[in-house]
């Protein structure tokens, strides 16, 4: 078949994309509008709304909303269903905490927030897909489109399946895509085993004895014991974790008396940070060791140590048939050189793993980076913003994925 080209000039089979290509203006127009309207996870009252009207005038057949507090879920029927079968798209709708310094007219409109990570794009790929899908209809099931709410440290896939989504919408399987500016345009990013890592957060509260800085010797004092814990815990992957393991501890902030009392030391102190694994077996190795350690360290010097661990995201595992087939469906579209069947998994984390966690899937990254160009901004900095250039691949990617695991 006949490749398509976009205004981008991404070159791209099937006809699909050529049939959403010709609606790029809009789908632009709407991510643009998202942008502008950042709101945070389960606050995303304006971006709901603005997704049900896209649905209803795509022509969807149902428009479910209110699922995992501010959720919308979409069901399309193909021209038969017969089969049965329910195929599950997702994408996520929440901006995050941070001030964008970007000058283009979509900026964003509310100070302190900001898609700085794509997810307006992701929605707008996402209803870009059921318009195409509603106006074929060259399937046979149903397709189940779900706008999530709170990816960014809210669970919001946990809410939403804890809402009763998989029982309301028995999928076979489900799947999700993210933008990715280390990879070009028009290359998908997939593999059948780890993607992304599980995010734990850790703060270890750390006791001693307060007193004046020039009688050191009547205190038991936390920074000191801070700063041995800070650089004994970074042993434990080192001398812990199998080297062909992968895990990461990292002590992101402390707090610890006051900067304007230089001659106080202070009664307590407090370590936060995170740790990032894949297995579920190391993820409890590094928690037991991280115990252990704080608190015969804080021992050692006459405090206490007290951490708490608190598992946040599981690991994202994608499903190795699911995987297969959704890079099959990818190299359909743009090729197989254009396919990355062992793409590197990344210790950021992602709450699609619940959805993984219950239903086969896979969760894929889509290229939107030009070398020291449009996209090439990594994710969750102030300069970024979303290559609309990619919103047909995106959109074509996810119908394909229907098409292709439910055909006529």
């Amino acid at each position: 078949m006949q490749a398509s080209a976009n205004r981008s000039g991404l070159h791209v089979h099937g006809r699909a994309f050529a049939h959403i290509a010709k609606f790029q203006t809009d789908l632009t127009a709407l991510r643009r509008e998202l942008h502008a309207h950042p709101e945070l996870g389960f606050e995303e009252v304006y971006t709901a709304a603005r997704v049900q009207q896209a649905l209803q005038r795509c022509g969807v057949d149902e428009v479910h909303t209110g699922m995992g507090k501010t959720g919308v879920v979409a069901v399309i029927k193909g021209q038969r269903c017969s089969s049965g079968k329910m195929l599950g798209l997702r994408a996520d709708m929440d901006a995050l905490p941070m001030t964008e310094h970007n000058d283009f007219a979509w900026k964003s409109a509310k100070p302190g927030l900001m898609h700085g990570c794509g997810h307006d794009g992701h929605t707008a790929m996402l209803v870009g897909a059921a318009r195409y899908l509603a106006e074929t209809r060259n399937f046979d099931g149903a397709a189940v489109l779900i706008f999530q709410p709170g990816e960014e440290g809210y669970a919001g896939a946990k809410a939403m399946i804890e809402d009763g989504l998989f029982e309301r919408f028995p999928v076979q399987s489900v799947y999700g895509m993210h933008n990715w500016p280390g990879l070009r345009p028009g290359t998908i990013g997939i593999n059948s085993g780890p993607m992304m890592a599980a995010a734990d957060r850790i703060s270890i509260e750390i006791t001693g004895k307060g007193g004046h800085g020039a009688h050191p010797y009547q205190t038991v004092d936390p920074v000191l014991v801070a700063a041995h814990i800070i650089t004994a815990v970074q042993s434990i992957v080192s001398r812990n974790v199998k080297p062909v393991d992968s895990a990461v501890i990292s002590l992101c902030a402390m707090r610890a008396g006051e900067l304007g009392a230089m001659s106080v030391i202070p009664g307590s102190a407090t370590l936060v940070g995170t740790v990032r694994t894949f297995s579920p077996l190391v993820q409890a190795l590094v928690e037991r060791r991280l115990t252990e350690m704080c608190q015969a360290v804080a021992l050692g010097f006459g405090a206490t140590a007290t951490v708490h661990y608190e598992r946040m995201y599981p690991a994202t595992i994608n499903s190795a048939p699911e995987a297969r087939f959704a890079a099959d469906v990818a190299q359909s579209l743009v090729g197989a050189q254009h396919v990355v069947r062992d793409l590197e998994p990344s210790m950021g984390a992602e709450d699609f793993s619940f959805m993984l966690q219950v239903k086969p899937g896979a969760y894929m990254r889509i290229g939107q980076g030009e070398e020291n160009g449009v996209g090439s901004c990594f994710l969750h900095n102030s300069r970024y913003d979303f290559n609309d250039d990619i919103l047909p691949l995106g959109a074509a990617l996810h119908a394909s994925l229907v098409e292709h695991a439910m055909p006529i």
